[in-house]
């Protein structure tokens, strides 16, 4: 077990629905895995179910969706319903991009974590999944 505690922080990073800009989100998983931190990049163009289950697969603490849509009030309440029926409570959902500061407020009442806009710090990316990780990581 103590293999366990001491494993590096996985991340999940994924680009949901048919947003093809992905510099970004390539810009976080370098520089989270930069920090340390093991990364999975899914690529563009995955589905709520396709990222859930991925994270499954994986064994995560977090998830990060990178979304320049518009599209956020529909992708993060889906994948918190899936992460909930699948028994992720334990994951963070976490992501960043083009989401007005009202809508983060109600994507967070649901349950997502901090959410960040364009010119936020790579270093307070990388504190805050740190922190929250070392918080909530569950064995």
């Amino acid at each position: 077990m103590s293999t366990e505690l001491n494993r590096p922080i996985r991340v999940l990073v994924a680009k949901v629905g048919l947003d093809g800009h992905d510099r970004g989100a390539k810009v976080i998983a370098t520089t989270l895995r930069d920090a340390g931190m093991e990364v999975i990049y899914t690529g563009l163009r995955q589905t709520a179910e396709m990222v859930v289950n991925a994270a499954l697969q994986e064994d995560v603490d977090a998830i990060g969706i990178s979304i320049l849509s518009g599209a956020h009030m529909t992708v993060f309440p889906k994948i918190i319903e899936l992460m909930q029926e699948k028994g992720l409570d334990n994951v963070l959902l976490t992501g960043g991009g083009i989401i007005p500061e009202d809508d983060m407020q109600v994507l967070q009442k649901l349950g997502v974590g901090k959410l960040f806009a364009p010119g936020s710090t790579m270093a307070d990316i990388v504190d805050y999944v740190r922190v929250w990780v070392a918080e909530n990581r569950n064995y």
